[in-house]
């Protein structure tokens, strides 16, 4: 290799060509998968022009899981790309196992690449039980992970869980396209989301297809959250409710009469909650004649979305189309879609679901493993993640 001198005399290296700096920016990347999906890793490895690594993961007799990486990880930046499916608990431990023997085996980074984030809906308090998620972002953290990327988390703020940086990639360019492109006559349609909690998504679908939007409101059944448990115990007795009041008031400083009067007691001690009382469903928008389009970041038990869907039908919905970026599919979901009104429902590939395509031909799926392949080559050439959120467009 010839040096070159520049006016001072200083050796300086010369230029190298683009196929040069592509070999440098992919060499010391490893890519390596668990179980969970290795289609998707062999694509993300495809696009990107390497190789996926030699790592082996299995499982003994008594179930404990065994992880054996085949090459060196010592000094390179290693993506482990394991999704969350039905095996949630054992997608889980293998991550965590894989991250470790990363961690002890002295690789410079440890990336999770986890397309769909298990357990993203227990991210708030019910009952008596507690945060799952958090508790799932700690071991993550501990198991020697310095990054994670997912796509459309169930709710933003869990990345707040995460002591280490977390990118959250968008499905919804790729759903937008497949509407413009996919569904004849979509100028036709309305954007429908099936409960309140996905009226923001709908609406931000809604917004950029210029396209009205309807919203479905009551249900057919209690939620978990209304559910009756031990915090609706009933309020004090009268008698020990005037000897609780007796005693505060005794406790109470002195004050003026004018304030006493503008304060108000409650004669009969803690008030109770009121029950809450859901309407039956009903729909706030018109979808007669039109094509009803639903939005959601997960589909898993089909129940809602079919029962959405038949009173989408009543209402003179020509034709229904269910959108998500994770298609989880659990239990008999396919043979219930199957029987629905609904027309097609377009998931994404962030889950696998091949057996349940083979069950319900109504199933279509959208390929987004270049979007992954992009932003880990963004984080590796340590490149703005920004721009995959601003300039993504509806055409690329």
């Amino acid at each position: 290799m010839l040096l070159q001198r520049n006016k001072l005399g200083s050796v300086r290296p010369p230029k190298r060509c683009r196929s040069d700096m592509d070999n440098t920016s992919t060499s010391d990347i490893v890519i390596i998968n668990g179980n969970s999906h290795p289609d998707l890793a062999n694509m993300v490895a495809e696009r990107m022009g390497i190789k996926n690594g030699g790592c082996s993961v299995f499982h003994k007799s008594n179930r404990e899981t065994i992880v054996e990486i085949s090459d060196s990880v010592r000094g390179k930046d290693i993506y482990i790309i394991q999704t969350g499916t039905k095996d949630a608990n054992n997608n889980i431990m293998e991550l965590l196992i894989m991250a470790y023997a990363c961690k002890t085996s002295s690789a410079r980074s440890i990336v999770g690449v986890i397309p769909y984030l298990p357990y993203s809906k227990q991210c708030k308090m019910r009952k008596r039980g507690c945060i799952v998620s958090k508790l799932l972002a700690k071991m993550m953290c501990t198991s020697g992970l310095t990054h994670i990327i997912t796509m459309d988390l169930h709710q933003k703020e869990i990345q707040g869980f995460f002591d280490i940086p977390v990118d959250n990639l968008r499905a919804s360019p790729f759903l937008l396209q497949y509407i413009q492109e996919s569904i004849p006559d979509y100028r036709n349609s309305v954007i429908v989301a099936r409960n309140p909690g996905v009226a923001k998504k709908a609406n931000s679908y809604a917004e950029r297809l210029r396209l009205g939007l309807a919203v479905i409101h009551g249900e057919q059944k209690e939620t978990d959250a209304d559910e009756v448990d031990g915090r609706y115990s009933p309020p004090p007795t009268s008698a020990y409710s005037n000897l609780l009041g007796n005693s505060v008031e005794m406790c109470l400083p002195a004050t003026p009469s004018s304030a006493r009067q503008r304060t108000t007691s409650v004669s009969v001690g803690v008030p109770e909650h009121i029950v809450k009382v859901k309407p039956p469903l009903t729909i706030v928008g018109d979808v007669s004649g039109r094509i009803a389009i639903m939005v959601d970041d997960l589909i898993d038990d089909v129940q809602a979305f079919v029962a959405a869907a038949e009173m989408l039908k009543e209402n003179g919905a020509c034709k229904i189309y269910v959108l998500a970026t994770h298609g989880l599919l659990s239990s008999d979901a396919p043979r219930q879609l199957d029987e629905s009104p609904i027309d097609e429902i377009v998931v994404t590939n962030t889950i696998p679901h091949e057996i349940q395509k083979l069950q319900c031909h109504k199933i279509k799926t959208i390929d987004i493993s270049i979007l992954i392949a992009e932003a880990i080559r963004r984080i590796h050439n340590k490149e703005s993640m920004s721009y995959l959120f601003r300039n993504v467009t509806l055409e690329d």
